[in-house]
């Protein structure tokens, strides 16, 4: 049994990962902010916490953990000539801080462990330059970076990679995905004509946070239908 942290563990993609740990037999820990997750997944310790607040409490982690994957985010597009610096900066804050912050609690735990592994989060708009996509691709560059800076710091004890994904079917893209017309549309961009499930996404983060990826760190992994790389 493995001991897992996940940070937003109470919608979307964070959900699914947690019910796919638990149901293999590990020991989950998942995070909410504001969304109580009393009907959320069975087995999941809970606890609130703010990963913007001024300090961080993980009081109520076990003294090891074998991983960590960090799911808050936001989708904010607009054209670029309306966005101000503060919208920057709070996005900054919100998807390379709050990863950053979360990711220095908890690396004691996490040297404890003999086979450690971290999973953040991009976007397909990182890669491939998408209108009114700027908010995004700033912030989710820079975890890009940091991913491949930590991955050789903490190498060979610690892997970090990242998943890529495109739009994905989560609350975080309702707006996007509100009606027939805007998923269609959005299915059709993608080479497999599609959208993106949580478990899609899920299923990769487990496999990376496992020891079946035990020789993959530093990459950004591309689950996006084939958006990155095909052309068709």
């Amino acid at each position: 049994m493995k001991r897992y942290f996940i940070v937003g563990a109470s919608s979307g993609v964070g959900q699914k990962l947690s019910e796919l740990l638990t149901q293999a037999g590990n020991e989950t820990y998942g995070t909410y902010h504001t969304h109580n997750p009393e009907n959320y997944p069975a087995n999941v310790h809970f606890h609130q916490l703010d990963v913007m607040a001024d300090t961080i409490n993980t009081d109520f982690l076990p003294d090891t953990l074998d991983g960590l994957v960090y799911c808050p985010g936001s989708i904010n597009l607009k054209p670029f000539e309306r966005i101000s610096g503060d919208d920057f900066l709070k996005d900054y804050q919100l998807q390379v801080l709050g990863a950053v912050r979360i990711l220095q609690v908890a690396l004691p735990r996490l040297k404890k462990s003999p086979f450690a592994s971290v999973v953040l989060f991009s976007t397909v708009a990182a890669q491939v330059g998408l209108t009114f996509h700027s908010q995004v691709s700033a912030s989710k560059g820079a975890v890009e970076g940091l991913v491949k800076a930590l991955a050789a710091e903490y190498a060979p004890k610690i892997r970090i990679n990242a998943i890529a994904p495109s739009l994905t079917d989560t609350p975080l893209a309702a707006s996007l995905l509100n009606n027939d017309q805007k998923r269609e549309a959005n299915a059709q961009r993608h080479p497999l004509k599609k959208i993106g499930t949580p478990e899609d996404i899920a299923h990769m983060a487990e496999f990376l946070l496992s020891e079946k990826s035990k020789w993959i760190t530093g990459q950004i992994i591309h689950v996006d239908g084939g958006m990155s790389t095909l052309k068709i």
